[in-house]
């Protein structure tokens, strides 16, 4: 019997490419001299890594378009193509690409050039490459901790710096931890259903009663892994120090990448096999996305470090996606789409001007380090007042839609309190995202010296400052991209 089929190549093809091509990175790196100039070829090598796989992607997308098939199935069904996984998958390979562009003056500026750390990044979208497509628990669990052991590294890339060797310790350990309790709770749904294939956990699911003892063991177990993942109270503790510690461009991935996939594998699970549950996680999730809005907006009123207010940042960016999941109609899961997609964009772009104040001497991470920008580099000031103003949500920026869309799908569905508190705590990020902003155009700069530049920084600046101004003006195509995935989610 052949396991390896044409078709289960053609659906693995974009996760090869990545693998090859990250794996070839660890063989030839000693070839490659170890001087700004000859680490220029990896960076060409992780671009045409990249888009050898955007090519592999294109063509699954074009074979799904001109067969009329709503997915693929792979591997006796543990991998499926379908709209879902293509869009996300997108998000993954755009926000790899940005990231290494962002990372070569970064790497230059800290003498820390090694093939290793684009190989990483190569093998972490791989591993994002199966939680958005696998369709099975042990597919899913393989991917998740490809992505999670590459990011253990990256985050403690810096190896002479302290404040990285912490982060990527504390980050292992809660990692670790988190995912003793989602294989526990996969080893659960396992026992009851007799298969790993999320379908068939599904059909044994709906048979048990609502609030049978092992259902909401394997229920509990599975959220803790999962709600670690996207860093949602009270499992965000990981973030703000892995944030502070990592590389900028890493922080900037693992913000971004990390956070997509992990709600790719959380939609897979919740409006797949536990989605007979709702009763049962629906209020579970309610009081989780309020506590992470809550404690997510309220803990960065006070930080000075704009690393760790970005982290917090982004802890209550993920208690309002869970939001649209809470909703559960069509509009809440396409906000859910939209919010990720430009959540990437506004994100990286921030992240990317904080890389272009990164000097010798000059970590470029506190506020006051962004005093006087718009004096210094009125083009890094006024950008990272598109990227905040997008954060906080205000239009015509992309912001501003994908919190529409979640506020649209709440009260569609009737939660009219989830929409006001929600709405509340738009204000509260308005002021802790002015900060910075009064930092760069109001404080007096401590010296004169401009944002550093590259032609990578250049290309990623340009690319997410147009798209974050793109999404929120011209919407429809975005909007379309985002509706095809969701009508996809089961």
């Amino acid at each position: 019997m052949n396991f390896f089929t044409p078709i289960d190549r053609f659906a693995l093809s974009p996760a090869i490419v990545l693998a090859l091509f990250g794996c070839a990175v660890f063989l030839f790196d000693f070839l490659v001299p170890r001087t700004p100039k000859g680490q220029r070829y990896h960076l060409a090598y992780v671009i045409l890594g990249i888009g050898c796989t955007g090519w592999a992607l294109f063509n699954q997308q074009a074979y799904l378009g001109e067969q009329h098939l709503p997915e693929i199935a792979a591997f006796g069904g543990a991998l499926v193509i379908d709209r879902l996984s293509l869009f996300f998958n997108w998000i993954f390979l755009i926000a790899s690409l940005i990231v290494s562009l962002v990372s070569y003056k970064y790497l230059e500026t800290e003498d820390e050039h090694h093939g290793e750390y684009y190989g990483l990044i190569l093998l972490a979208n791989c591993g994002m490459f199966f939680l958005a497509a696998g369709t099975d628990l042990i597919t899913l669990f393989v991917g998740l901790e490809l992505m999670a052991l590459c990011f253990y590294v990256l985050v403690g890339f810096l190896r002479r710096d302290q404040r990285s060797n912490e982060a990527a310790m504390k980050y292992l350990l809660l990692g670790a931890f988190s995912s003793g309790f989602l294989v526990y709770g996969f080893s659960v749904l396992y026992g009851l259903s007799g298969s790993t294939r999320l379908r068939d956990i599904a059909l044994a699911l709906e048979g048990r009663g609502l609030w049978d003892p092992l259902v909401f063991l394997a229920l509990a177990t599975t959220t803790v892994g999962l709600l670690f993942k996207i860093a949602a109270v009270p499992f965000h503790m990981w973030a703000p120090d892995a944030y502070e510690g990592a590389p900028t461009p890493i922080t900037a991935y693992l913000s971004v990448g990390s956070k997509a996939a992990s709600f790719a594998f959380l939609l897979r699970m919740f409006l797949g096999p536990l989605a007979a549950s709702r009763a049962v996680w629906e209020p579970i999730l309610i009081a989780v996305a309020v506590a992470t809005m809550t404690i997510g907006n309220l803990a960065a009123l006070s930080q000075t470090n704009v690393k760790r207010l970005l982290a917090y940042s982004s802890i209550s960016h993920a208690g309002y996606i869970l939001l649209g999941l809470i909703a559960g109609n069509p509009t809440g899961i396409q906000g859910m789409a939209v919010y990720i997609m430009v959540y990437t964009f506004m994100n990286l772009g921030a992240f990317a001007v904080l890389t272009s104040l990164r000097r010798k001497g000059i970590a470029g991470d506190d506020i006051d380090d962004l005093a006087g920008l718009m004096r210094k580099s009125p083009g890094h000031a006024l950008l990272m007042l598109l990227f905040l103003a997008s954060l906080a949500g205000i239009p015509p920026t992309a912001g501003f839609l994908g919190k529409y869309y979640i506020f649209l799908s709440l009260i569609e569905t009737g939660h009219y309190v989830l929409a006001v508190v929600a709405t509340l705590y738009v204000a509260v990020a308005i002021y802790y995202y002015f900060r910075i902003v009064r930092s760069m155009f109001v404080s007096e700069p401590a010296d004169r010296e401009p944002a550093a530049s590259s032609f990578g920084l250049r290309v990623a600046l340009g690319a997410t400052g147009l798209a974050t101004l793109a999404i929120g003006l011209y919407p429809e195509p975005f909007l379309r991209l985002a509706q095809i995935s969701s009508t996809l989610v089961r």
